[in-house]
């Protein structure tokens, strides 16, 4: 394993379990130090302990702006800067326009949205200080494309990709970059209760062109990727992490057809 950031300062939001604690421990092992921010103080200082010296934890919600204001000064009062920002936190909401309660969606973009705006505008002062350093932001192909019932999880994870390309544009001076990473299906606590339900890992892996749910560590692994210096010149881009699900038509495999026909023929 190399040391890509040795002597770096990262930033993680809902770094307590799934792809955020995937992406402290990826980033630990690289050298860098982190300060997690989440709602599950058990877990989140759980995963800052496994960390050790390196490793620190706040109790934070990430929809109040004072309190991500709080957790950065705070990385950067225990490490003595700030290098990464990785605004991960986020959930979804299931509902379509007419039952949606406007309070809920309101939520939502808090967790989703505003939280973002408010990880990176603590930050970015702090990244100028030190003559740069890079953000990325966690969107979803769901920001990309509709889902089925998922009307404010898709507006709030495209509303991300877009201003994630705005902050590019406009700190690319400041030799800060800012990219977003698009999972689709990946084993974390959020996406859980659905894997357990009946026959749904079964359809993901008749959907998913590689036939299977992600890991948290393969989206660690685009994340550290884009935060370190082998991305110098990387963007305002958005990587799709999903195993082919957004390369794909959505038609059925006709390939599988025509076997499942020769075979019974």
């Amino acid at each position: 394993m190399t040391r890509r950031f040795e002597g770096k300062v990262a930033l993680i939001t809902g770094g307590a379990s799934g792809i955020g604690a995937a992406t402290a421990r990826r980033l630990a092992s690289e050298g860098a130090k982190l300060m997690l921010g989440d709602i599950d103080s058990e877990k989140g200082r759980a995963v800052a302990e496994e960390l050790g010296e390196d490793g620190a934890f706040m109790l934070t919600d990430v929809r109040q702006l004072e309190q991500v204001e709080a957790l950065t000064e705070a990385a950067v009062e225990r490490f003595g800067r700030l290098d990464i920002v990785f605004n991960n936190a986020g959930s979804g909401l299931l509902g379509q326009t007419p039952d949606l309660d406007p309070e809920a969606w309101r939520d939502l973009f808090a967790l989703d949205v505003h939280s973002v705006f408010y990880g990176c505008r603590a930050a970015i002062p702090h990244l100028r200080r030190v003559g740069g350093g890079a953000i990325v932001n966690t969107a979803s192909i769901s920001g990309l494309a509709a889902d089925p019932g998922l009307a404010t999880y898709n507006a709030a994870k495209g509303a991300v990709v877009n201003y994630t390309r705005s902050l590019a544009v406009d700190h690319a001076r400041d030799n800060i970059r800012a990219n977003s990473v698009c999972p689709g299906p990946i084993e974390t606590p959020l996406l859980e209760p659905v894997l357990q339900m009946p026959g749904v890992r079964d359809r993901y892996a008749e959907l998913i062109p590689m036939a299977r749910v992600g890991k948290p560590e393969e989206v660690a692994g685009a994340v550290a990727f884009l935060a370190s210096d082998d991305a110098s010149y990387i963007t305002g881009a958005t990587i799709v992490i999903d195993g082919g699900v957004t390369a794909c038509t959505g038609q059925p495999s006709f390939t599988r057809i025509v076997e499942e026909a020769m075979g019974s023929s």
